[in-house]
């Protein structure tokens, strides 16, 4: 009696799937064995099980095998392009003219042109989209506006602040000036009002650099014993 036909689907108790993928991995290993030795072929097998763990045969180097097979999947890929380059390259073209004549239809109708064979359906939807645009060009507009009058506060704030700074540095210097000025103002008032004075009890009068000669009065009052003495001085 053989053994009833196998269904091919998941085993879903875990004990059964651990088993039977044990089995069965290694039948595929040798026979991979097998077709290597019997055929003379370069088989690589990699096997991943459900947790992660790897299983690998290789007749030759498995790195090797791989990098070959790229190599092989990378020319096929490069001949099938070039020999299907001129088909590819006429769909292609086809598909751009379509895209570029549809373009200008839109344009047309979005200028107001061509409308006569479009029916209300074309026209309501033409309306709807000239709406969307409309909208969106607003709200585009109004965050350039927001923007540039956001740069403009910040600019003002800035000219604000170099105001203030020019305007306290402007009032230090008139200080200094004016500080200079009444500097200069006393020391002229003090120059010119000092004079020569003749003090009694000194034998000469002080000098001084405004060239003016001041004589007290005891100076300059003579005594009453030379009142009547003759004036040949004044001969």
């Amino acid at each position: 009696m053989g053994r009833g036909k196998v269904v091919l689907e998941r085993i879903e108790n875990k004990i059964n799937r651990q088993v039977t993928f044990s089995k069965r991995r290694s039948g595929l290993m040798k026979k991979a064995y097998e077709l290597s030795v019997l055929c003379d072929a370069e088989v690589a097998l990699i096997i991943s099980s459900s947790r992660g763990k790897f299983s690998e045969f290789g007749s030759t180097s498995i790195s090797q095998t791989i990098e070959r097979y790229r190599q092989h999947c990378y020319a096929a890929q490069v001949n099938n392009a070039h020999g299907h380059e001129p088909e590819c390259s006429r769909q292609e073209l086809t598909r751009l003219e379509a895209t570029y004549e549809s373009l200008l239809h839109t344009q047309r109708h979005l200028l107001g042109e061509d409308l006569g064979k479009l029916d209300v359906d074309d026209l309501q939807n033409l309306e709807k989209q000239l709406d969307r645009a409309l909208s969106k060009a607003r709200e585009k507009k109004t965050n350039m506006l927001m923007k540039q009058m956001e740069a403009l506060r910040e600019m003002e704030h800035g000219l604000e602040e170099r105001n203030k700074q020019l305007k306290a540095k402007l009032e230090e210097e008139e200080e200094e000036h004016v500080r200079a000025i009444q500097g200069l103002w006393t020391s002229s008032f003090a120059v010119g009002n000092t004079g020569i004075q003749v003090q009694p009890g000194h034998d000469q009068p002080d000098l001084n650099f405004g060239g003016r000669i001041v004589l007290s009065k005891e100076a300059t009052t003579l005594p009453e014993d030379n009142c009547n003495l003759p004036h040949e001085w004044l001969l």
